[in-house]
């Protein structure tokens, strides 16, 4: 074939791939060039993509009650039960709960049969998770959700300033741009605000590790002081902005001084002063922001609080300046176009006015339309739970998992009426609720487009067949839409049908009071809209995107002025106490996505972090008994999850940091969504993901092991993890409950079906060891190794190694028990470098053995941190 160009269904930066068969089948991934997204770069995330387009467990057909029906006998269910409920109970008893993974197209039509059809505005998105802050402070300030940044400004900045913001582990082509930019402008400066001392923090000349909820203290005493010394840029002020008095004031009085900001913070004097001087003397200002904004219950006050400060120095609108919100999903930003979140209609209209209501039914040529704002989504999990919203449909996206409260969202869904589930494949923890269960196209499948951070529209093509039954989320609800009686409305026959009619509503009635327009494409063809190239919106006439927004000075707010917003800075809803004495942080790890859906069927990505872990500063780790290692118990107070110990100095004392993407599917006990509190920033909705308060113990384990299986089996003990490796999965548990009969719990997990035939074990009772392994044929299919807690078990790799062989050579079958090869081969440890599958173990000895003194040098040696350069921080502290 030849090569398709795509884009990365990941992070919102959007990278550009193209995607290639050769003679023999196998699909090679690599970024492109000619994207302007990342010019050529790719994470390891996007590298490893062609690792998991055949996903082990896809659901292939509908299924109502787990049993297989057909398509039409699904959508007419759905249909009936859908107009059976609105007629008992009204239409806000329905709800869709969408996600950041659909494509504009399946965005759009979700919007318009809820919004428009059925009447509710009970359709969120899961981007309501990440970035409904960023999407409130920007239309407070601008008049509509705008980004004004390009990528282009990372290169162009004097000063970049990353708030909240792994960017190396969560955005990592966006952090080598500006690991380059440092590299070729030495006058650059980057600040880095964080809690933690993340890989980010390597790039940074100063590291701000601000005490937990403090930012919006931080960004008034910076415009206090800005205004105070002669850095406000009057001109600008005066001609494009509005409540810069009223601003300023309430800063004065959260952060009067420089000292009083440092108190409150936590944070060195020095390093207070550093950063303002640095920002009130540099023109060209980049203000990047993320997560650890927004997930907060006063994340879009800290978002104006930092856009107060660019609006006051006139950083907008010319290149290398403007706050920029790096966007967490790969189309959250369409979903926004598009009116995904329950309080937006499409093309950026809003649904609390009844003109743009009126203007959109207009269009649609709507029966009915949604009188206001719908359920935003912890709002709306809880009204399923008390039985106000009594049939949801979610797509693409595992709530039961990211949702805070976890298990009262688990506990809502299992008492709802109906649950209608559409996804690419067949186990999710949401899944297992589902009523209804719809098989849907996954990437490679897919026809349609998505839009980046810095709002560049890109095409995503398929280049797979579907597999099974599956198919696209638009075309679903198109068939339930013409169940329920609107196929007049609902006509498409193809992706490019859908994405004109989202065009020209774009541009139907805007005479300028808009900025998302992208009506220049509203005629296009089927072949042009193959053919579009990856561009910013808006768009003139001649289909030429915008690089920048507000050149010109001029906004979309009422006034056509920017708008100051005077923040009154709150602290965190949760208050340390005695009894929960810990701030708990959660986010991303560079490898893995979400819940683990594809990159946990990925060897290479389950590689570098396997385990789901609790990152402590080494001296609480003392206080509490933990060893490095070990295993902890995190509760607070009603639940509690299982996770490994990791010391780090980077972390600050009295914080905790738990990865968020552990499901069900891939662990026992380490879903941390069930210690975070359904506490949502009040005009947002977005929770406050940042800012728990747990207590922490040592889990009292009385026996260990792992376990290496080519099948897949269910969770062993209440600490269990799972991971794929080559040609396997491997087990990593531990129990609590005495094991006296170490045989009988092996035999009963792996050898049911045969009696034990092809069966070799190994039990030594003055060393609390067990071992043994099941054979198929010659072929090791199993093996497993326990001990007493605090045993020493054996490495792993060598053991993942033995299960590539058909046939297992004799010695190493005799050798197998004892966990070694009789003749002792090199450990390359643990994964440090995905892309090209370099262990620590190797990094040390090259480092050794040649004399490497430089990141550089080991990728010229073992080709280590070359390609996404996520991996730069780790090569950098191995060296010293």
């Amino acid at each position: 074939m030849n090569p398709t160009r795509t884009t990365c269904p990941y992070c919102g930066v959007g990278c550009g791939v193209t995607v290639e068969q050769d003679a023999a089948g196998a699909f090679k991934v690599r970024p492109d060039k000619e994207h302007p997204a990342n010019l050529g770069r790719l994470c390891s995330k996007g590298t490893a993509l062609a690792e998991t387009l055949d996903h082990p467990q896809r659901l292939l057909y509908p299924e109502i009650h787990g049993q297989r029906v057909s398509w039409e006998t699904a959508t007419t269910t759905i249909a009936s039960r859908f107009q059976q409920i609105i007629a008992e109970h009204g239409a806000e008893a329905v709800a869709f709960y969408v996600s950041g993974q659909l494509l504009t197209e399946d965005y759009y039509v979700a919007n318009k049969l809820m919004k428009g059809f059925i009447g509710a505005g009970n359709i969120d998105t899961n981007s309501r998770l990440c970035m409904a802050s960023a999407v409130a402070a920007y239309k407070r300030a601008f008049g509509e959700d705008l980004v004004p940044c390009s990528y282009e400004d990372l290169e162009s900045a004097q000063l970049i300033v990353l708030v909240g913001s792994n960017a190396a582990w969560c955005h990592p082509v966006l952090y080598q741009r500006m690991v380059k930019a440092k590299k070729y402008n030495p006058a650059l400066n980057v600040i880095n605000i964080d809690p933690r001392r993340t890989q980010t923090s390597d790039l940074a000349d100063v590291h701000l590790g601000l005490a937990p909820g403090t930012d919006a203290i931080l960004f008034n005493g910076l415009l206090a002081w800005l205004a105070e010394n002669g850095h406000t840029d009057h001109a600008f002020v005066s001609q494009s902005t509005t409540g810069m008095e009223q601003a300023v004031a309430m800063a004065k009085t959260t952060a009067p001084s420089v000292q009083a900001v440092a108190e409150q913070c936590g944070l060195p004097l020095a390093d207070v002063e550093r950063f303002f001087t640095l920002f009130g003397s540099t023109a060209q200002v980049v203000t990047v922001f993320s997560q650890g904004i927004n997930q907060s219950s006063s994340g879009v006050d800290k978002g104006n609080a930092l856009i107060n400060c660019h609006l006051l120095t006139g950083r907008i609108g010319k290149p290398g300046m403007g706050p920029f919100s790096f966007t967490g999903q790969p189309n959250a930003m369409g979903g926004r176009e598009v009116g995904g979140l329950a309080n937006q209609l499409a093309a950026h209209l809003d649904i609390e006015n009844p003109e743009h209501r009126a203007l959109v039914q207009d269009f649609w040529q709507a029966p009915v339309m949604a009188t206001g704002s719908g359920l935003k989504a912890v709002d709306l999990f809880q009204a399923i739970g008390t039985g106000k919203v009594k049939a949801v449909w979610v797509m693409g996206t595992n709530p039961v998992v990211s949702l805070p409260d976890s298990e009262r969202v688990r506990a809502a869904l299992a008492q709802c009426e109906l649950v209608i589930v559409s996804d690419c494949v067949s186990h999710t923890d949401t899944l297992e609720l589902a009523h209804i269960r719809l098989p849907a196209l996954g990437w490679g499948e897919r026809d349609g487009t998505v839009t980046n951070s810095d709002r560049t529209i890109s095409r995503q093509p398929p280049f797979l067949p579907a597999q099974g039954e599956a198919k696209q989320d638009w075309e679903i609800l198109t068939a339930v839409a013409h169940a329920m009686g609107f196929a007049a409305q609902f006509p498409y026959q193809a992706a490019h049908e859908i994405f004109r009619e989202h065009a020209t509503l774009s541009a139907y009635r805007n005479t300028g009071t808009r900025c998302f327009n992208i009506g220049a494409w509203q005629d296009l063809s089927a072949a042009e809209y193959d053919a579009l190239p990856p561009t910013q919106w808006p768009l003139d006439a001649a289909g030429q995107g915008t690089v920048r927004l507000f050149t010109d000075g001029k906004f979309f707010t009422a006034s056509g002025k920017a708008q100051f917003i005077a923040v009154q800075a709150r602290l965190p809803h949760a208050v340390r106490t005695p009894a929960f004495p810990f701030v708990l942080n959660t986010g991303r790890v560079r490898d893995h996505w979400h819940t683990l859906t594809r990159t946990g069927i990925s060897p290479r990505l389950s590689a570098h972090v396997a385990e789901p872990y609790v990152e402590i500063h080494p001296c609480d780790a003392r206080d509490q008994g933990l060893q490095n290692g070990g295993i902890a118990r995190i509760h607070n107070g009603t639940q509690h999850i299982l996770v490994k110990v990791k010391t780090s100095r980077d972390q600050q004392r009295g914080s905790l940091f738990v990865p968020m993407h552990w499901s069900g599917q891939f662990s026992s006990a380490a879903g941390v969504g069930c210690l975070i509190p359904a506490v949502v920033d009040p005009i947002s909705g977005q929770p406050e993901s940042k800012h728990a308060v747990v207590a922490i113990e040592p889990y009292q384990a009385t026996w260990q092991g792992f376990l290496i299986s080519r099948r897949k089996i269910a969770s062993l003990t209440e600490y269990c993890t799972t991971i794929k490796v080559e040609n396997a999965w491997r087990y990593e548990f531990a129990s609590a409950s005495p094991m006296t009969d170490w045989a009988a719990f092996a035999r009963e997990l792996l050898c049911q079906d045969d009696g034990g035939v092809n069966w070799t074990e190994y039990l030594d009772t003055a060393r609390q060891t067990y071992r043994a392994a099941r054979f198929t044929g010659e072929q090791l299919e199993s093996c497993l190794f326990i001990s007493a807690a605090g045993g020493v078990l054996p490495a792993r790799d060598w053991l993942v190694g033995l299960f590539a062989h058909d046939a297992l050579p004799a010695a190493d079958r005799a050798s197998l028990l004892a966990g070694k090869p009789a003749v002792a081969g090199e450990d390359k440890g643990r994964t440090v470098c995905a892309c090209f599958n370099v262990g620590e173990n190797t990094i040390r000895k090259a480092i050794a053995e040649q004399g490497l003194d430089s990141v550089e040098s080991i990728g010229r040696c073992l080709n280590a941190g070359t390609n996404c350069g996520s991996c730069l921080p780790e090569l950098q502290a191995l060296l010293g």
